[in-house]
């Protein structure tokens, strides 16, 4: 009965299987008894044991799994209780084999999750002393672990073979063994960090080995070495002839000419000069050249100096002056046909001022030129109109033919129209600074003009020669007669210095005794020093001392005593004379107080007077530029000096009075003068005073005669003023000069060839009667028309 009855249906729990393939198998009827270990019932147990649940709910299982057993033998229907509730299956025991394989599988996951465990207890107490970035990358180990042990569970190897789980279960081993091993070498690390046993401090490094020539690499040596440790570097080489010691001079050579350029202006070039042949320009005369070269190019507003540097050297080195000549030319054409603009204009510069030095040749800047006129464009204009400005000066005195031609062909590109309306003006620029005569563009600045012209060698190259630039001095070269090459030069420099080589070589009681003289010189120099004010601090200071003063005194007598308190250094006088002029002239009405204090000046010093005779001269210059109220004050303050004799009366000889020499401004002064002296000395003593034979020669250029025309326009504007009464000496010339014009155009007579002729005395006789006649009847008449005028008067 028990063999052929059916095994009971089981409900399905969560944790069956549920697969169509394990359900058929489990539907299909059992051939033996359910307790026969048969291997069917085995492989069915063996799956059913893989998705079981863990030990403690298999135990909870069993337990709950008796009870059951006993209702079914009390005839209780397998499967169900009471209540008819649903109970989990009953699992069958399995043989001693498949035990302990289950037991082993239990004891290594035990055994896993203990270490787990322990992993997370030593990461829980030294979270702490973790940081924050590594206790995030603990954290993100740990849930990817978890993740990774979710994945790999039991249940979801419950369709694989029993060599894959081998395969897994080996992987899993050696994965967690790496992670221990990386997690416990983390460990040992963060102890050996938190441990206070202090390490013993590294040894120093040795220092590093000399530094030679041989071993500094690059172009410009590729380190920087200080000079002492330079001059040690050459002192320490005892061969004079090798290329390390070469090469150490070379770059000390480079360093000093660079310097030597890049501190040159037109105040210390006189003493750079001669630190410059003190260096070995012979051997770097390349290095000289592209050193001036690239200091133009950089700063091209030292142009005029570098090519003062560069005419001195071509006076000694003219091979030095034709090589940089060279250089800038092929700079030239290279920026020409690449249409570099700003290095054009660099090079154009530096060839103006090499042809105003006459290093270069005028025919170079006539090319140059014509080159660049030759087609016509707003650059080529422009480089062109600035060239000429630089060197115009100097090709109008060494081929003014030419510098004409050049103009003309400005002439014509200006009629042409074709260029920008900008550079058309630049054009027209250039043609009045031409008319002005270069004026503002000197050729040579008097402090850059150091070398005579005889003693310059003027080189002439053309634009179409083919020029090397030699290239190769600007690098080192080991030069096999190194030392005979300098010893010649020393000698050079010697002939070219002269007594300044030779006195270094002096002995030392030479050179005590020139100390002590020196310092003596120094002395004494010292003591002659003054200290001069270029800002005029002290002359400010002393204006407004004499304004103050002025403006806050009384009267006169006041001002004149503290102003003569006032201790004025030679030449300081006329300053005294400008402000009281000025305060005067600033004043809305003339005031008698500024008239009688110059008065009493000129009266104490004749210096101020003199002062005021060059003050008069020069008000009567800029007579034009004062306002009238200026101009009033200024015309009453010199009458008052006139009148009162303060002021010599020749100075009037500086007014000439016609038409022609005269404005308006002039005219008024003159009226406003002559009528404060007529105020002052009344109409008879003032024509007194200008009718007096010695002072005539003064007073011509007031009273003209040499011509009608001005004698008139004198005696209508004296008497336009109400001055006509000092005009009459000036009427009765006028009156007289026809009579006088002619007897200046008569020949004078000639001597006559018979002396003893009678008829030619009695013609004479009878001439000089008639002649005194006519003489004495126009004194009569003249007499008569003074009387009338008289009368009516």
């Amino acid at each position: 009965m028990a063999a052929s009855a059916s095994p009971p249906r089981r409900r399905h729990s969560h944790r069956d299987d549920v697969s169509p393939r394990r359900r058929k198998r489990r539907a299909s009827p059992s051939p033996s008894p359910p307790r026969s270990p048969s291997p069917g019932v085995d492989a069915d147990r063996r799956r059913r044991s893989r998705a079981s649940p863990p030990d403690s709910d298999r135990r909870g299982r069993r337990r709950d799994a008796k009870p059951s057993e006993e209702k079914e033998n009390g005839h209780t229907k397998p499967g169900r209780d009471k209540d008819g509730d649903n109970r989990p299956p009953r699992r069958d025991r399995v043989s001693d084999g498949e035990d302990g394989v289950e037991r082993r599988r239990m004891r290594d996951r035990v055994s896993d999750d203990e270490k787990e465990e322990g992993r997370r207890r030593r990461r829980a107490r030294d979270a702490d002393d973790e940081p924050d970035d590594r206790r995030g990358k603990r954290d993100r180990e740990r849930e990817r672990d978890s993740r990774r042990h979710r994945r790999r569970s039991p249940s979801s190897e419950s369709g694989s073979s029993p060599d894959d789980r081998r395969h897994r279960r080996r992987r899993r081993y050696e994965g967690s063994r790496r992670r221990d091993d990386r997690r416990r070498r983390e460990d040992d690390g963060d102890e050996r960090r938190r441990s206070p046993v202090k390490r013993e401090p590294t040894p120093p490094l040795p220092p590093p080995p000399p530094l030679l020539p041989e071993m500094i690499p690059g172009r410009t040596g590729g380190i920087y070495i200080p000079p002492f440790r330079m001059a040690q570097m050459m002192r320490d080489v005892e061969d004079k002839s090798s290329p390390e010691y070469q090469r150490l001079t070379w770059d000390a050579l480079k360093k000093s000419i660079n310097g030597l350029v890049n501190k040159v202006n037109a105040t210390n070039i006189k003493n750079i000069v001669p630190e410059l042949f003190a260096e070995n320009l012979v051997r770097g005369r390349g290095l000289f050249c592209q050193s001036c070269i690239k200091s133009q190019m950089a700063s091209p507003g030292f142009t005029d100096v570098l090519a003062a540097l560069v005419a001195v050297v071509n006076t000694k080195f003219p091979e030095i002056g034709r090589l940089l000549l060279v250089r800038v030319v092929l700079q030239l054409k290279r920026a020409y046909k690449r249409n570099d603009k700003p290095q054009l204009l660099a090079a154009t510069k530096f060839i103006a001022h090499l042809v105003n030095q006459v290093v270069a040749h005028e025919l170079v800047a006539l090319e140059l030129l014509t080159v660049l006129l030759e087609n016509p464009t707003d650059d080529s204009v422009e480089v062109a109109v600035g060239f000429v400005k630089e060197c115009g000066a100097m090709l109008q005195d060494l081929s003014p033919q030419g510098l004409h031609a050049i103009f003309e062909r400005f002439r014509g590109i200006l009629h042409e129209g074709e260029i920008d309306k900008r550079v058309q003006f630049l054009i027209e620029g250039l043609f009045a600074i031409r008319k002005a005569k270069f004026q503002g563009f000197p050729a040579i600045r008097p402090e850059l003009d150091l070398v005579e012209q005889e003693d310059q060698f003027t080189h002439e190259i053309s634009l179409e020669d083919d020029l090397d630039p030699e290239t190769n001095l600007n690098v080192f070269w080991a030069n096999p007669n190194f030392v005979e090459d300098e010893k010649a030069y020393e000698n050079l420099k010697r002939s070219i210095l002269g007594a300044e080589s030779s006195e270094d070589e002096e002995g030392s009681d030479a050179a005590s005794d020139d100390d002590e003289d020196e310092e003596e010189s120094d002395e004494e120099d010292e003591e002659q020093m003054e200290i001069r004010d270029r800002t005029e601090t002290n002359l400010v200071n002393l204006r407004r001392t004499i304004y103050l003063t002025i403006m806050s005194s009384v009267d006169f007598e006041e001002a004149g005593h503290k102003l003569m308190k006032i201790k004025l250094e030679p030449g300081q006088e006329m300053e005294l004379c400008i402000m009281l002029l000025e305060c005067c002239s600033q004043e809305r009405t003339y005031l008698r107080y500024y008239g009688l204090l110059g008065q009493r000046f000129c009266m104490i010093n004749k210096v101020y007077q003199e002062n005021f005779e060059t003050c008069f001269v020069q008000q009567y210059s800029m007579i034009h530029r004062l306002e009238t109220n200026k101009l009033r004050n200024v015309a009453k303050f010199f009458a008052h000096l006139l009148g009162t004799d303060a002021l010599p009366w020749h100075v009037l000889a500086y007014i000439r009075l016609t038409e022609e020499d005269t404005t308006s401004s002039s005219r008024i002064f003159i009226k406003i003068l002559f009528q404060e002296l007529s105020e002052h000395l009344g109409i008879r003593l003032l024509n007194e005073r200008l009718n007096d034979p010695n002072m005539q020669g003064s007073f011509e250029s007031i009273f003209p005669k040499d011509h009608p025309k001005n004698t008139r326009f004198s005696i209508n504007f004296f008497t336009s003023i109400g001055l006509g009464g000092i005009t009459e000496s000036l009427r009765e010339y006028l009156k007289n000069m026809p009579r006088l014009i002619m007897q200046q155009q008569k020949p004078k007579s000639s001597e006559s060839e018979s002396s003893g002729s009678e008829s030619g005395s009695e013609s004479s006789s009878a001439g000089s009667s008639s002649e005194s006649e006519s003489e004495s009847s126009s004194d009569e008449s003249d007499r008569r028309r003074s009387k009338k005028r008289r009368k009516r008067t």
